[in-house]
């Protein structure tokens, strides 16, 4: 690619690479509303920067929003927000058409693949080492441009990452998912084919409903306790629901994307589902990162 002597250039040149910058900065961050603050700062960086120099625009790009990326890990350790089970990555939603193979790539893998929760594990240097070589292929010298070390010290962050990504702990995480996921899945089988029976054993006995309100059927029961007047609820009720990706957790989605009746959150603890939030007020919706799941 050669070089940039315009701001208009640039700006297209940008354009071009925005999806595989978006990429990049969620698999770096596991979260989609930072990517985009990631893509977007790396955005003014560039426009302030002499390019004519600059030979692969490509590569510059994303040694640019990597830096970034490491700037926004370093801040999260700093305010000890390293990712959970709990507090799982957010999905990406863009490109929903199909258009972008790299998302298509990334859904195919986003629930069986707990990799963006296990990289919360590592440090911010571990993870953008792992990130950038193992997944994007980007050499160890330049890595190690990004994180201001050596190359022998860029390899080692790596093989650190890589032992940790790959152990025990990475497949214990990836199989909690993966469960939580799968009794999600047998809830709204259940639930389409009004087997009461089936949720109760699927459902905590405590197991707590929050309704919204601004679902007119549920408004006159905002919480429902227990099992029974679960299942009751539920029985028969999901005929329309998607599994999908809510905030990065597995839940469901009632309605088609574009005129959504309400999303279903579900907490599971010991392979029980000990609550269900509804959520219907447009507001909270809009706010939302969904992905549907495919069955």
């Amino acid at each position: 690619m050669g070089r940039v002597n315009n701001h208009n250039g640039l700006a297209e040149q940008f354009e071009s690479h925005r999806n595989h910058l978006q990429f990049v900065a969620y698999r770096i961050l596991g979260s989609q509303n930072e990517a985009d603050d990631a893509v977007q700062e790396s955005w003014i960086r560039l426009s302030r920067s002499d390019m004519s120099s600059v030979e692969n625009i490509g590569g510059w790009m994303t040694t640019i929003v990597s830096r970034v990326c490491l700037d926004m890990l370093r801040a999260r350790k700093s305010r000890h927000e390293d990712l959970t089970i709990d507090r799982a990555p957010e999905p990406v939603t863009h490109f929903r058409d199909g258009s972008d193979p790299e998302y298509e790539a990334l859904m195919a893998d986003a629930v069986g693949n707990a990799m963006l929760v296990v990289l919360g594990t590592l440090s911010p240097a571990e993870r953008i080492a792992f990130v950038l070589h193992d997944i994007f292929g980007m050499s160890f010298a330049d890595i190690a441009s990004i994180l201001g070390r050596n190359e022998a010290a860029a390899r080692k962050l790596a093989s650190r990452a890589r032992q940790r990504v790959k152990g025990d702990e990475s497949a214990s995480r990836a199989e909690e998912l993966r469960r939580k996921q799968e009794l999600v899945d047998a809830f709204l089988a259940a639930s389409r084919a009004g087997d009461f029976e089936k949720l109760l054993s699927i459902l905590d006995p405590d197991v707590v409903t929050r309704n919204d309100p601004a679902f007119p059927p549920a408004a006159n029961a905002p919480v429902v306790h227990g099992s029974q007047a679960a299942a009751k609820q539920f029985a028969g009720r999901a005929q329309g629901a998607q599994p999908a990706l809510v905030n990065g957790s597995v839940g469901a989605v009632i309605g088609p994307l574009d005129q959504i009746l309400f999303v279903l959150v579900f907490t599971v603890k010991n392979d029980k589902i000990t609550e269900i939030e509804m959520i219907a007020d447009p507001a909270r919706l809009r706010q939302l990162d969904l992905a549907l799941l495919n069955d």
